[in-house]
């Protein structure tokens, strides 16, 4: 397996590695038309970057004649490697994707991986796109991993994990500060968003929680689950509606409390207490423990061309 990315390879990464230039970088006022009439979603013009990422990956594919290749979000790799007949298989993400772009990365696809439960399908699907899905459920680098463990009966005000990413600003500093005030009795940790520190191992602070305040992305609702804690969600704003739409089926599988905005500070202390009573033990319909796992059968059956188990 070689790993393609314009980022380092990770420390443990076992494998080789390609090293991607950027495709975004300049004066944007340069790029031109980077949807290339709605036909596509990123493609800016006369962009050096672009030319010699995709002329980078067009050369591994010649030199390397891989079985399949796995496109995370890009609709223009997906449509290279097919154009150049390597079979795709795509990560899939909730939300409206039936724009001309993604259809087209959907649709040439040999399988579509959808890291949630098939009990909770993204509505509106064509047929042909489901069935050649398959659902893996939620999975996240702490799948399998123990609970942490605090040692003894805690004392003192229950907490509250603020679990963000850097991928958006939806929340002020202002807003955070403001719910911890109107919250006396919980014991607030901030992990990303504003002004919020980050963590290289966020597992211990998770299990300690008494309840998780997050966004509805992929990942922090992945680690949310492994670690079974009840969980208050705030989808924010997001391309294609993804996250309103990940907390629409959180909601139908009665998975997590979600509220479609930040609360107002008054609201808080109610909402802290519907989510702990929720509990987390619905998570497992979410992230069953086995979702890597089930990803690499699927690929690796693709990969072989033989049916997806």
């Amino acid at each position: 397996m070689t790993g393609l990315s314009s980022l380092p390879p990770p420390d443990d990464w076992p494998g080789p590695w390609v090293r991607l230039p950027r495709d975004d970088d300049g004066d944007p006022a340069a790029f031109g038309d980077v949807t290339a009439g709605g036909r596509l979603h990123w493609a800016p013009v006369l962009h050096a970057g672009l030319r010699e990422r995709m002329a980078r990956i067009a050369e591994w594919i010649a030199a390397t004649s891989p079985a399949l290749l796995v496109s995370d979000v890009s609709v223009e790799v997906a449509l290279l490697a097919r154009l150049l007949g390597t079979p795709t298989a795509v990560v899939a993400m909730r939300g409206e994707r039936t724009d001309p772009p993604h259809r087209t990365a959907y649709d040439l696809a040999a399988l579509l991986l959808a890291p949630w439960p098939s009990a909770l399908p993204e509505p509106g699907w064509p047929r042909h796109w489901s069935a050649k899905t398959v659902h893996t459920g939620a999975f996240s680098r702490f799948d399998g991993r123990p609970p942490a463990q605090e040692g003894g009966e805690r004392e003192g005000p229950r907490r509250v994990l603020l679990l963000m990413g850097s991928g958006g600003r939806d929340i002020s500093a202002a807003e955070v500060t403001e719910a911890q005030a109107a919250t006396p009795d919980w014991q607030w940790t901030t992990l990303g968003g504003p002004d919020g520190r980050w963590s290289t191992d966020p597992w211990p602070a998770l299990c300690s929680a008494d309840v998780v305040v997050t966004h509805a992305g992929q990942n922090a609702l992945a680690e949310c689950a492994a670690a079974r804690r009840p969980a208050l969600v705030v989808p924010q704003e997001r391309p294609f509606g993804e996250q309103a739409a990940t907390g629409r089926a959180l909601m139908r599988g009665q998975l997590a409390l979600v509220t479609p905005r930040w609360p107002h500070a008054g609201d808080w202390a109610a909402l802290l207490e519907q989510a702990h009573a929720h509990g987390g033990e619905r998570w497992s319909r979410w992230a069953p423990g086995d979702g890597a796992a089930r990803a690499a059968r699927a690929l690796a059956a693709a990969a072989h061309n033989e049916r997806v188990p």
